[in-house]
């Protein structure tokens, strides 16, 4: 009975370690990234199964406080297609969860089969509230739940668009401030179940970066990186060293799921101040990124290329931070460089409004290029939205909070690309296919 006891208290204090996580990062063949955070120094593995009983452990990682208590583990002998289920260690203790922890590696299809069909969960603007440190009144957060009901839809992935948290006034300045404030968001008790079984990848927007509409001229644009990385656990983490002369590489990064290519794009640590009266040299990705990004597309085999980018691409109304509004011609470039290259399937995945809608527009070649803005999933939501944007699809404004799934399916030369958007309780409030 003793040793029992011993053995339950145990088990209970490694659990109480656990600040937040697991959450699974990218998901690659041979590879598949595990993050964890504890709430003070310990030394965190995971031990991962496959489905004939198999068992194999990352690599053991000390927290510590520097690095806000994060761990990345590695799981590295994983066999491409095959299913696993993992278990957390803190301080050689297994930690009991009561919600499914597992992921699939990606599946070797090519000159196999077809592609596999695969759903892609999308949401921004994530606020959660905590009264010492917000505005005085109502909370600007609420429907937590959200994120249960995207864990429901079971997505393969999930991609956060930007506004993933929010920093307020005393986080700004400090890394004591940024850590806290992802500290907070990330430990969300709703959230939990969704980080375990689904991988996540992530872009920013202003309120993940600094303060409100923040630019290239943010003091803190290092720090503001050096904690998204230790949060995120995308691919890679930057422009290539051979894009950036000086200076930061930001976020910027990109992947592959199946056939389907991702370009995760950084829209604030190159941009100039949105109030710059000069016109010539406005730009909100800046040329090194933005001929990345057009050669990327150029180079790019996926039937569809999706764009991640925290705001509106599309849209023609020349109200907040929509990208005709910040720097029209370098729109302009952008759609006329696809237009020029012939690259089709290229749609926009895109945040910050705080209402959803899809855009569409037939460049001149005859291609379609869409904008899929999903947005918010707990932060205020829009009342009204009266604004012409001449490029919207009938229908699919949305104002309540909301998410977004991608399905991609179908043969190898067809493959079709659902839109489907819902509310906070799982219900479909509208869905689109696209088309070349």
């Amino acid at each position: 009975m003793l040793l029992l006891l011993l053995l339950c208290t145990s088990v209970s204090a490694q659990k109480s370690l656990l600040h937040s996580g697991p959450m699974l990062g990218y998901c690659e063949q041979r590879e598949v990234l595990i993050w964890v955070q504890t709430n003070a120094a310990a030394t965190v593995q995971v031990a991962y199964t496959d489905d004939d009983g198999v068992k194999q452990m990352t690599n053991s990682v000390t927290t510590k406080k520097a690095e806000a208590f994060t761990a990345k583990l590695i799981a590295d002998e994983v066999q491409p297609g095959q299913h696993y289920t993992y278990d957390v260690f803190i301080n050689d203790q297994r930690v009991k969860l009561d919600y499914p922890t597992e992921f699939t590696s990606q599946k070797i299809w090519r000159w196999r089969q077809d592609p596999p069909t695969f759903t892609v969960a999308l949401g921004s603007c994530t606020y959660i509230n905590e009264p010492v440190y917000d505005r005085p009144g109502a909370g600007y957060g609420s429907e937590y739940e959200i994120f249960r009901s995207i864990d429901q839809k079971n997505p393969d992935l999930m991609i956060a668009l930007g506004d993933n948290i929010y920093l307020r006034e005393p986080d700004w300045y400090t890394r004591t401030g940024y850590q806290h404030r992802y500290s907070h968001t990330r430990s969300l008790p709703e959230m939990q179940a969704l980080l375990a079984r689904t991988h996540h990848y992530a872009t920013w927007d202003d309120h993940d970066y600094g303060p409100n509409n923040s630019d290239r001229t943010w003091v803190h644009k290092e720090l503001a990186k050096e904690t998204f990385d230790l949060f995120w656990g995308n691919l890679t983490s930057g422009l290539p060293a051979s894009k950036v002369a000086t200076g930061s590489a930001g976020i910027t990064s990109t992947f592959r799921y199946n056939d389907t290519d991702f370009f995760l794009l950084d829209n604030r640590t190159f941009r100039t101040p949105n109030d710059q009266d000069r016109a010539d040299n406005k730009t909100v990705l800046g040329k090194p990124q933005l001929e990345w990004l057009i050669e990327s597309l150029i180079f790019s085999d996926s039937p569809w290329k999706m764009v991640c980018i925290g705001g509106q691409v599309l849209n023609t109304s020349k109200r907040g931070e929509t990208y005709v509004n910040l720097a029209p011609e370098e729109q302009k470039y952008l759609l006329r460089r696809i237009n020029e290259e012939k690259i089709s399937g290229v749609v926009f995945l895109t945040g910050d409004r705080h209402h959803t809608e899809l855009s569409e527009l037939e460049l001149p070649n005859g291609n379609m290029i869409y904008d899929v803005t999903i947005s918010s999933l707990t932060a205020g939501t829009g009342s009204s939205r009266d604004e012409q944007n001449d490029y919207r699809v009938d229908g699919t404004l949305a104002v309540e909070h909301n998410f977004g799934i991608l399905t991609f399916s179908g043969p190898l030369k067809q493959r079709k690309l659902e839109v489907s958007v819902f509310d906070t309780e799982g219900k479909k409030i509208w869905d689109r296919s696209l088309h070349h």
